[in-house]
């Protein structure tokens, strides 16, 4: 079902976007980027979060960590991940695949500055399989998010 709605949601709003299917597992930043191969920071990854009595998604360059203390001026107060069964009901995604397109219930969504860093970038598309490749601000505009700057930057060895 969550593969579904992403479909029919991109099929809607941008039916250019191409669905990657691959047959290794995307659902954590390493294996999507392996299974791309692409660098860590060109996942786009997708936080379901609660900040005080709000749900939200946030989406970040796979490579970077919340920094609380912007996250907390940015949001309105400290964010919290959701739980699995929390995410997969508020999104209709199961997590490694939540993303920010089809969901099941509407929710305000961020993007954060780091996924700038990046002339395109790879969002999961609802399933532990599959992705969408898109640059930065089409993604932005198609989901209708606010750039904020809440996350820590990426450190490289």
């Amino acid at each position: 079902m969550s593969y579904e709605s992403v479909r029919a949601d991109l099929a809607q709003r941008a039916p250019d976007l191409l669905i990657i299917e691959v047959e290794q597992s995307t659902a954590t930043v390493a294996e999507a980027a392996l299974a791309l191969g692409v660098t860590p920071g060109q996942i786009a990854k997708t936080l379901a979060l609660r900040v005080n009595d709000r749900a939200m998604l946030l989406v970040t360059s796979g490579d970077t960590r919340l920094d609380n203390q912007k996250a907390k001026l940015a949001l309105g107060g400290k964010p919290r991940m959701l739980d699995p069964t929390e995410t997969l009901a508020m999104t209709g995604h199961p997590v490694g695949g939540v993303c920010p397109f089809g969901l099941a219930t509407a929710l305000p969504i961020y993007c954060d500055v780091s996924l700038r860093a990046h002339a395109i970038v790879f969002p999961a598309a609802g399933s532990l399989t599959t992705s969408v490749e898109v640059a930065p601000d089409r993604l932005a505009k198609l989901i209708d998010a606010a750039w904020v700057d809440v996350c820590k930057p990426p450190i490289h060895s």
